[in-house]
């Protein structure tokens, strides 16, 4: 029983300290394959293997009812530390080359997520590229502003060449 209060309070700490909980289902994964998946996962998530009922216990302890319904069958957790969208890659591209990894749903920032949000996420470009993007377009904005800036003053640069040339030409 001491050993069942343990784990629930360190789940429910693992709930309450992650960036995000992404619930997966692993029924018939080989322990090889499991651990490959948790190598692929370290930088930004642990994923542990779960009791079901114990889960049930600590996520309710966390505030969090969303896997209540989810929570059947052989049940693993990637609790993300990290790069949120790094992590529903990875469990993206495992599955996809191991498709008995069932990705069920997640909880990120108070928020349920369905599998199809999941997919979603792990469709995002990642948070540097996007980064980048967005340097990109105030980059441009800041080049059309000086663009439109240094108008009026070419203008009148070619304004005043012109005249000069053509008093030029009078003369």
């Amino acid at each position: 029983m001491a050993n069942k209060e343990a784990s629930v309070a360190e789940l429910t700490e693992k709930f309450r300290s992650s960036n995000a909980v992404l619930l997966t289902e692993y029924r018939g994964l080989t322990v090889a394959q499991l651990k490959s998946l948790r190598k692929s996962l370290s930088a930004d998530a642990t994923y542990a293997v779960v009791k079901n009922t114990l889960t049930k216990i600590s996520a309710n302890a966390a505030g969090i009812t969303s896997f209540d319904d989810e929570l059947t069958g052989p049940s693993a957790i990637a609790f993300v530390h990290g790069d949120t969208v790094a992590v529903a890659k990875v469990l993206r591209d495992f599955a996809k080359a191991n498709p008995l990894l069932v990705v069920k749903s997640g909880y990120l920032d108070g928020n349920a997520l369905t599998a199809n949000d999941v997919a979603k996420l792990a469709d995002l470009e990642s948070r540097e590229v996007l980064l980048a993007k967005m340097a990109g377009a105030i980059k441009a904005s800041l080049f059309g502003a000086a663009y439109l800036f240094n108008a009026p003053l070419s203008k009148a640069v070619r304004t005043v060449e012109a005249l000069r040339e053509k008093q030029e030409s009078a003369n």
